[in-house]
């Protein structure tokens, strides 16, 4: 069996090619408008965008996790901002431990809000996290394992479809309710807040801003390609085709629930590593990153992108977060309506998202035959695919 390969030709993949070269050049151009150009310069970038741009490219990382259950396999996963907020929140009780006895109380062992809330002892489940490789461990380990146990018992029992998305939204919803209990021992509903420092360095300093946004396009950069090799490999081509017809490839003889259960814990150990590194960027994680609406805009980002495209669910997570940053300054009082709008208008005239507009290869197909594959120079393979492969 030929192994996957990582290195794909431009010419195979273009869109890929565009997108980390993209990325490339934010990991470059950016730090470079923030650190070397002076203030007073129209090219300089504030720590405000510097920000953004981070916080961006985490969305692009969550975005890109959904459309790899949803866009290849068919799982329409209406629970992943659990996975996020669970990596964020390993990282954010590293973040905690970091402070020690520069919080308000000044224990140098208790969290403020422990402190607050009359805690004698440190809980079992935050040792560790005064180390960061333990905390790193975490912030994959975590999400996979709630993946494992969720999609064992909810593959197994074969279910799919809507009913499928209505327990992802539970799950997501069910943690968000446990994590507001003030005796659950994560904060409450206030979360954890006021970080200091990351492996000894001011997370206020622009200089670890920037340390952190390069690090996150790294870390977009790295999941686009193991993605890609994914679902270019004859695994992908096997989740493909049960996207396309399961019955029908559990009938060939493939252990169906085994291909979804890998590839939802691949993902959710992507969007645990984006969690984690949205947290020490934005500053504050807490109990609202597991709302169920949280969910469902990822899924309206790679909607609006181009589902099944991977490149698609990024650009759709950088296009609807900024025109959202964008409308609440600009039309503050009917943002929400002008939202509304732009994905009304690109579901109804864009059923294939905004990277159909550049898919040349579906405009002169005769209608019903484009697929979101087509665009990245895949063919829709489905089962007759698992025919060949075998």
């Amino acid at each position: 069996m030929r192994a996957p390969r990582l290195w794909i030709p431009p010419r195979e993949d273009p869109g890929g090619a565009v997108f980390l070269l993209l990325l490339a050049a934010v990991a470059i151009g950016v730090p470079v408008l923030n650190q070397v150009a002076p203030a007073s310069s129209p090219l300089h970038l504030s720590t405000y965008t510097l920000t953004l741009a981070g916080k961006y490219l985490c969305y692009a990382m969550l975005a890109l996790a959904v459309d790899l259950v949803w866009g290849y396999c068919g799982i329409l996963s209406l629970g992943h901002a659990a996975f996020f907020a669970l990596g964020g929140y390993a990282m954010g009780m590293y973040l905690m431990r970091q402070i020690g006895p520069r919080g308000v109380y000044g224990n140098p062992l208790l969290p403020d809000f422990m402190v607050f809330l009359n805690w004698q002892k440190l809980p079992w489940f935050w040792l560790g996290f005064d180390r960061f490789w333990f905390a790193v461990v975490m912030m994959a380990l975590v999400p996979a394992a709630l993946a494992v146990v969720f999609g064992w018992l909810a593959f197994r029992s074969r279910v799919t479809g809507v009913y499928l998305s209505i327990m992802t939204q539970a799950l997501t919803y069910a943690l968000m309710l446990a994590f507001f209990r003030n005796d659950m021992g994560f904060g409450g509903n206030n979360g954890f807040t006021d970080f200091k420092d990351i492996l000894g360095f001011d997370l206020h300093q622009d200089s670890t801003r920037v340390v952190l946004l390069v690090v996150t396009t790294a870390a977009l950069a790295a999941s686009y390609l193991a993605s890609r090799m994914i679902v270019r490999s004859r695994a992908g081509r096997v989740i493909r085709a049960i996207r396309d017809a399961e019955s029908r490839t559990r009938f060939l003889g493939y252990r169906v629930e085994s291909y979804k259960l890998w590839v939802f814990v691949f993902s959710s150990v992507v969007a645990g590593i984006a969690g984690a590194l949205y947290v020490p960027q934005v500053g504050i994680i807490n109990p609202s990153e597991f709302a169920p609406i949280n969910s469902i805009e990822v899924v309206i980002w790679v909607a609006v992108g181009g589902r099944g495209t991977l490149v698609g669910a990024a650009a759709g997570a950088f296009l609807v977060n900024y025109a959202k940053t964008f409308l609440t300054g600009a039309l503050p009082e009917v943002w929400l309506y002008a939202l509304g709008a732009l994905f009304v208008l690109v579901t109804v005239f864009l059923p294939r998202g905004l990277m159909g507009l550049l898919s040349r290869p579906w405009r002169s197909r005769p209608a019903g035959e484009a697929t979101p594959a087509a665009w990245t120079h895949q063919p829709q393979l489905g089962v007759s695919a698992v025919i060949k492969a075998k």
